[in-house]
């Protein structure tokens, strides 16, 4: 049952995308006079066909759902049936350079133009998202030196104001794998709301690779989880245990130091190993006093432990905005994803970033499901995320893909004339062998992914 809600969810994730791009190429094609004759979403086998408009254009699902194509008149696929003569005008290979380009560029642009209206749809919507607050960092982070030692809250970067955790972690990770840093105004928990200080933020101490995994934490940005609780008390023979501590007591106090986030209840813990510690919790509204006294960890005597699992709540925030609003940040989200894309996939290419990151159907299809679970709002956002993924891709200048066939459009232009038919030959023969090679790393990818 598991595997069908994979495929499920990856199929009305990836299905909608594949028709929308075809989408693209058949009414732009339409619109400049060019007969089409088939329609096809998947490659193979068609499952279920049918013929309709003036043009009796086959409509058509096929076997293998991993894209799709729109078949056009042209002349050099029709070299065993000529074309009548009423219909050599509406030929693709007829249409002049700029009319083909248009046509075969509209589908990486219709999947761009929908990420722009799903991310417009989500922002006039309202998104419950994380507030960026933190824990006090760590003695080892990046903020360790400066001088922040309490939770905290961002409340601009760069002199922007932030409205919550996402927009932060994505600007971060803008200006991270370049080496940059940037200005944070930070406020303490609990501070009053002019009570600012501005702290530079150094990404460089980072390295490239530390921004392909959770890199906040690095920073000395350790989501701050409040009312600090028991979720599960995982040794049942635990110093936790044996102090009486159950799943669902609140932990108020420790030797007498009241405290409110997850984060400092297990910096308490794991500085005092073979020290009792005197605890406050709250337990079906009563407060109880006990003692527990934490474990040397294993392999590592000089850290406590009790044996318990602390869960704690995160404080959140519903961003949205108006029509226009939406519409224009949504436009920029597109337009920022779009690049950040185009920029991870040059440092791939230059060995800057790793090939790791590349993911495969079955990454996607795994993604799709969980993004599913989470609710509607986060798959929509999942699905736009694809979507510039898709139309990025497509662009790139690879043989076999869009992004090729508009590089000899491009040259065509140039040398005002078309490429030979031996070039474009052998240039097939390139990008399959590339588009071959980045699926079994994709590929790759998505089983070390599943099986670690």
């Amino acid at each position: 049952m598991n595997v069908f809600w994979t495929v499920a969810a990856f199929l009305l994730a990836l299905g909608p995308l594949i028709v929308f791009h075809e989408l693209g190429h058949y009414w732009v094609a339409r619109a400049c006079g060019v007969k089409v004759l088939r329609f096809s979403v998947g490659f193979g086998r068609p499952i279920l066909k049918w013929v309709r408009g003036p043009d009796r254009t086959e409509w058509v699902l096929a076997l293998i759902p991993f894209g799709g194509y729109v078949a056009m008149l042209d002349e050099r696929e029709a070299l065993d049936r000529p074309i009548p003569e009423a219909d050599l005008a509406r030929a693709f290979n007829r249409q002049h350079v700029a009319k083909r380009i248009a046509i075969v560029a509209a589908g990486p642009i219709a999947n761009l133009l929908l990420a722009v209206l799903l991310y417009a749809g989500l922002n006039m919507s309202g998104i419950e998202e994380p507030r960026a607050v933190f824990s006090a960092p760590d003695a080892q982070s990046v903020l360790a030196d400066s001088g922040i030692d309490t939770p905290f809250e961002v409340v601009e970067i760069d002199g922007d104001p932030l409205r919550s955790m996402v927009d932060l972690r994505w600007r971060l990770l803008k200006t991270g794998i370049d080496h940059g840093s940037v200005n944070l105004r930070v406020r303490a928990m609990g501070a009053s709301s002019d009570a600012t200080r501005s702290v530079v933020l150094d990404l460089g101490r980072l390295d490239t690779k530390d921004f392909e995994e959770d890199f906040m934490p690095k920073l000395g940005m350790s989501t701050l989880r409040r009312h600090p609780t028991i979720g599960e008390v995982s040794d049942p023979k635990g110093p936790a245990a044996a102090a009486g501590l159950r799943r669902g007591d609140r932990i108020v106090s420790i030797d007498g130091r009241a405290f409110d986030d997850v984060d400092t209840f297990r910096r308490l813990i794991a500085a005092a190993p073979g020290r009792a510690l005197a605890m406050t919790v709250e337990r079906d509204g009563a407060m109880l006093n006990l003692s527990v006294t934490p474990a040397p960890a294993p392999g590592n005597a000089s850290t406590g432990m009790i044996g318990v699992l602390p869960v704690g709540q995160v404080d959140r925030i519903e961003v949205h905005y108006g029509p226009i609003d939406a519409v224009a940040r949504g436009a920029t989200q597109t337009w920022d994803l779009g690049v950040f894309s185009l920029r991870m996939i040059g440092k791939m290419v230059t060995g800057q970033v790793s090939m790791k990151n590349i993911s495969g159907p079955l990454t996607i299809a795994d993604y799709a499901k969980k993004s599913a679970q989470l609710g509607l709002l986060p798959f929509i956002s999942f699905v736009a995320f694809i979507s510039i993924s898709l139309g990025v891709m497509n662009l790139l200048p690879i043989p076999m893909l869009d992004g090729g066939h508009l590089l000899y459009y491009s040259a065509e232009i140039v040398r005002g004339r078309p490429p030979s038919e031996r070039f474009l030959e052998w240039s097939q023969r390139v990008g399959m062998f590339l588009l071959a090679g980045l699926m079994v790393v994709a590929l790759f990818n998505d089983f070390v992914r599943l099986l670690s």
